[in-house]
């Protein structure tokens, strides 16, 4: 059963508070005005936080342009970015209104549509975030919505019973920022989009 859905004051935290606090969360997705489909609902399984201009593997670190101002709106704004020219990944901000935190959403379970053969074919459907916004229909006309009051949305779900933290993965231009343990995941999920590396190391 859905749980309620979040508000404005549940996404007022620094990303790394967020992404722990996503894990278990439900995400769905509904139509588009004037297009017909279902909403595609997803429990949340792995995130990563991006804390800032400060966080040199985050987009803001560069400061506001074009492509990141929805990154500096109020903590629920929705920041869709296209990459490879070929993949729309799913963020949510977080924090206060400028100040340009964001969660990335890099797995889900679906919970919802067509059942999975196979645990291989489970995971090339939503386990990785370009998979995940293909799955849920997310691209780049979400971004600067808000996912308190629009198509996309989050609902209270049920946490995991261990979180595993790792560094976030593809960011390894960021220097010292590369090894920050900013990545979450259910530990139980056998949907994450890679392993977390042992416990202690």
């Amino acid at each position: 059963m859905t749980g309620a859905r979040w508000t404005r004051e549940a996404f007022a935290a620094p990303a790394d508070v967020v992404a722990r606090r996503l894990l278990g969360a439900e995400v769905a997705v509904a139509p588009r005005d004037g297009e017909g489909g279902t909403v595609r609902r997803a429990r949340i399984v792995e995130t990563e936080a991006y804390v800032g201009e400060r966080d040199a593997a985050c987009h803001a670190a560069r400061g506001r342009t074009a492509r990141t101002e929805p990154m500096y709106g109020p903590p629920g704004t929705v920041y869709v970015y296209l990459v490879y020219g070929l993949h729309h990944l799913l963020n949510l901000v977080t924090a206060e209104v400028g100040d340009p935190h964001a969660v990335l959403i890099r797995a889900v379970e679906p919970l919802d549509g067509p059942r999975a053969a196979t645990a291989r074919e489970a995971r090339a459907r939503t386990a990785g975030p370009g998979r995940v916004g293909r799955w849920l229909g997310v691209d780049r006309r979400d971004a600067g919505g808000d996912a308190t009051t629009g198509r996309i949305a989050i609902h209270d779900g049920t946490p995991p019973a261990r979180v595993a933290v790792g560094p976030r993965i593809g960011v390894a231009y960021a220097g010292a920022w590369a090894d920050a343990p900013l990545r979450f995941g259910d530990a139980g999920s056998p949907l994450l989009s890679r392993p977390f590396p042992p416990e202690g190391r």
